[in-house]
C-alpha cells in the first residue's frame, strides 16, 4: 500500500534538496568569508580523507557518490592547491591512492569547526528527538532504495 503523504507537486527530493543546499551555501559562504579557497565539493572529499587518508579514486567515488570524471576534476583541482597528491599503488599501478598533503591536514580543523556551527545554525530549534526521528527515516528512505 502506497505511503506517499506528499500533496501532488510536492516532491521530497525538493524538500530535501532545498535543505541541502541551504546548508551547502551556508557553508561555502562561511568558507569564503573565513579565507579558505576551498568549495564545498572539495571539502566532501577533504573530509573523507580526513576519515581515511589514502584511499582510492574509487573509493572515493563510493563515499562521496559521485562518478569517476568528477572526482578525477576534484582531486586534480586538490592536487594543485597542494591539499592533496595522488600516489600509483604498489599492487596496481592502474589505481591511484589520495594522500593528504601537510597543507591538506591542516584544513581540518578550521573547515570542521566551520562545518559545525553551520549545522547549529541549520538545527536551531530543533528538538534531539526530531532530529534523531528524522536520519532514522532519511536512512530508510536511502536503505529502501539501495
Amino acid at each position: 500500500m502506497p505511503n506517499n503523504q506528499f500533496k501532488k507537486g510536492e516532491l521530497y527530493s525538493f524538500i530535501t534538496g532545498k535543505a541541502s543546499t541551504a546548508i551547502a551555501r551556508r557553508l561555502q559562504k562561511k568558507f569564503n568569508g573565513s579565507g579558505l579557497n576551498v568549495t564545498i565539493e572539495q571539502w566532501s572529499v577533504l573530509y573523507h580523507l580526513w576519515k581515511n587518508d589514502g584511499i582510492s579514486q574509487q573509493e572515493l567515488c563510493n563515499a562521496t557518490f559521485r562518478d569517476k570524471p568528477s572526482i578525477t576534476r576534484l582531486v586534480d583541482n586538490l592536487e594543485k592547491s597542494q591539499l592533496v597528491k595522488r600516489v600509483a599503488s604498489e599492487s596496481d599501478r592502474r589505481i591511484n591512492m589520495i594522500f593528504l598533503t601537510k597543507q591538506g591536514q591542516k584544513l581540518e580543523d578550521e573547515t570542521m569547526t566551520i562545518a559545525e556551527e553551520t549545522l547549529n545554525e541549520a538545527l536551531e530549534g530543533i528538538s534531539v528527538q526530531n532530529i534523531n526521528l528524522c536520519k532514522e527515516i532519511l536512512q530508510q528512505v536511502y536503505d529502501n532504495l539501495q
